[in-house]
């Protein structure tokens, strides 16, 4: 049986993509610059938290240091993955260490699970034992930390649906700014009311809003550890773009997996007719491609076999991988 396994990557493909790897470069340098000022904002909040927090003997200000405090982990983190996904592969680890960027965010949405869980165990506690609070202060630097997650979060907002470990990045700023707000509500009601409960009420809110955010990006991330379809890919669609394209009887045996939280990759049988041509042949494997590029798949191997090979019976069935 004759095999031919062609490898096409997005850099090598002619139509309207020549500048995509400028694009990239431009869109990575973009992004550790956004992670760097994240860093570097978050941090000097933390250490503004902490000494008012201990100044005023506020409990609230420094858990939520604390929580600001794992953000700048995972910003950290984040600019790591990015970092990773540069370094070109070698003969022990052929993609390189893009797949750390996967990681990196299933990483992150486990230490956000673990941070909720401490927010509602403190509430519980609270509920019963509510603190004494000085609520003006409270509200003071929860304002000033709504500020920076929020001008943090927008500087990341622009790609945070190109790839999983930005939109984690935003979605742990985003919560920080909700946390902040929380804050500075439950501040300004302590200190006309002090109903110091409110607090508590607050926090589990919050807690709430973020542990749907997060479980979504827990599923996501570990869907893409584990080799699965990539959301951004539709795999019904794959099969209809290559029986779209004239000579071409079948494509099956098809794996499609991340690389990275902004590379896809495919493998798959593409059977074709007997009558076409190998110059036909070259026509069809190109259309395929271009097809694929636009289904958000950059790798591509495809192996080429004939309608008169083994497949022609069902040696080579759809439903066997």
């Amino acid at each position: 049986m004759a095999h031919e396994h062609i490898h096409e990557h997005n850099h090598s493909h002619g139509h309207s993509h020549g500048h995509h790897h400028h694009d990239h470069t431009v869109k990575l340098t973009s992004v550790n610059t956004a992670f760097v000022i994240g860093i570097v904002l978050n941090f000097a909040f933390v250490v503004v938290e902490v000494v008012v927090g201990i100044y005023i003997n506020s409990l609230s200000l420094l858990s939520d240091a604390g929580h600001n405090l794992a953000d700048v982990g995972a910003l950290a983190l984040g600019l790591l993955a990015f970092r990773l996904v540069k370094v070109k592969g070698n003969e022990k680890y052929t993609y390189g260490y893009r797949k750390t960027s996967i990681l990196v965010a299933l990483f992150n949405a486990v230490v956000l699970l673990v941070s909720i869980g401490a927010i509602f165990v403190e509430s519980l506690r609270r509920i019963f034992h509510p603190e004494v609070l000085p609520g003006l202060q409270i509200s003071m630097v929860a304002g000033m930390g709504i500020v920076i997650n929020f001008v943090s979060a927008i500087i990341l907002r622009r790609d945070k649906d190109s790839d999983l470990n930005i939109k984690s990045a935003y979605l742990h700023l985003m919560a920080d700014a909700l946390v902040s707000l929380g804050l500075v509500i439950g501040g300004i009601i302590i200190y006309f009311t002090q109903w110091y409960i409110v607090d508590v009420l607050l926090s589990i809110v919050v807690a709430i809003i973020i542990l749907i955010s997060t479980w979504r990006l827990l599923v996501g991330s570990l869907r893409l550890s584990l080799d699965g379809v990539p959301e951004n890919v539709d795999f019904a669609k794959i099969k209809l773009a290559a029986m779209a394209i004239a000579g071409v009887n079948n494509l099956h045996h098809i794996h499609v997996w991340a690389i990275s939280t902004t590379e896809n990759a495919i493998t798959a049988h593409l059977v074709l007719n007997q009558q076409v041509t190998m110059e036909q042949e070259q026509e069809i494997k190109k259309q395929l491609k271009h097809s694929l590029l636009h289904l958000n798949i950059q790798h591509i191997t495809l192996e080429t076999e004939r309608e008169n090979d083994a497949c022609a019976n069902k040696a080579c069935d759809p439903s066997t991988v």
